[in-house]
């Protein structure tokens, strides 16, 4: 066990390692300025992106015992595409702009975000709700913003449309290292606060009855799970868009490589998140010469026959 902790930790770091060195030349002036500028903020951008999105999709599946949970199950994704949309089409009818340097998409991504995210909390600490009837709540909130999310496309025109269809195919921006220090303290936060409460979410393993025999309120830590995991998400998604099955498909891997125990699988998360997002972003640089793919379409394309073949896996 502790050999494929290693490997799958030596892996992942090697992986954020390398990706700021591969593509063009980096020879002289313009090379180095590609490197420090552009290439490092970009990789610090994936590891704390890829990290928040796997713990916060482990810890979903954990609460809602359910290995399909993710962001995008309870409305957190949904909730910052239909926020970034908003800001994408009415902003420049209602003649908003970015406020405290922050870009105007990203706060309206962020505040749909925790705008879901707290609806579904407050369902999930009534203590009166079963797990099914807050996964089916988070996937009514997720239809009803795809829907109004669509009606916000279909009133754009061609080039508030663009913008929207780039945005919600997922993206690493430029945003140097200012980017990376304003989305820093929602990650730490998310990370803090989320390993913090390991052991309430290793003993609900075992049941909610047993959970509650061992003196964890499962509806408070549902709740904060819930909550916390907004601010995470609601972040990332905010600066990055929804990127697919980063928080579905790396807790899986995790869990069938080093085991189910919440005590290694959530930090491990966090490792290996981040090295399959700055890997998949590598591979969005390189795949088409002279264009760059969104992270996301490389995302799904890796995550969704892995998906499959863990479906596939499993059954048999």
């Amino acid at each position: 066990m502790k050999l494929k902790i290693l490997l799958l930790g030596a892996v992942s770091i090697a992986v954020v390692a390398v990706s700021p060195w591969l593509g063009q030349s980096l020879d002289g002036d313009s090379g180095r300025f590609i490197l420090l500028e552009l290439r490092i903020p970009r990789v610090l951008m994936a590891v704390l992106v890829g990290g928040t999105m796997s713990l916060v999709g482990a810890c979903y599946q954990t609460i809602f015992a359910n290995p399909l949970a993710a962001p995008s199950t309870v409305g957190t994704t949904a909730g910052a595409t239909l926020g970034a949309l908003a800001a994408v089409v009415l902003a420049p009818a209602l003649h908003l702009s970015a406020a405290g340097g922050i870009p105007l998409t990203a706060a309206f991504a962020f505040a749909g975000a925790l705008i879901v995210s707290f609806v579904i909390a407050a369902i999930a600490s009534s203590g009166r709700a079963r797990v099914n009837d807050i996964l089916l709540a988070g996937i009514a909130i997720s239809l009803a913003a795809g829907a109004v999310s669509a009606g916000l496309q279909y009133s754009a025109d061609q080039l508030q449309l663009y913008a929207a269809i780039q945005w919600t195919l997922g993206h690493l921006p430029q945003v140097g290292y200012r980017g990376v220090a304003m989305i820093l303290p929602f990650v730490l936060a998310t990370w803090a606060i989320l390993l913090a409460n390991t052991r309430g979410l290793q003993t609900l393993l075992g049941g909610e009855e047993r959970a509650h025999s061992q003196g964890v309120n499962v509806p408070r830590l549902r709740a904060l799970v819930l909550g916390i995991g907004a601010l995470g998400v609601g972040g990332c998604v905010a600066w990055c868009g929804p990127i697919a099955f980063i928080g579905l498909i790396v807790p899986h891997i995790v869990r069938l490589t080093v085991g189910g125990s919440r005590r290694v699988m959530l930090p491990m998360s966090i490792v290996t998140g981040a090295g399959f997002l700055a890997g998949c972003d590598t591979l969005s640089r390189l795949a088409w010469p002279g264009r760059e793919l969104p992270v996301g379409v490389v995302t799904s394309a890796i995550g969704a026959p892995l998906l499959v073949w863990l479906v596939v896996r499993q059954k048999r």
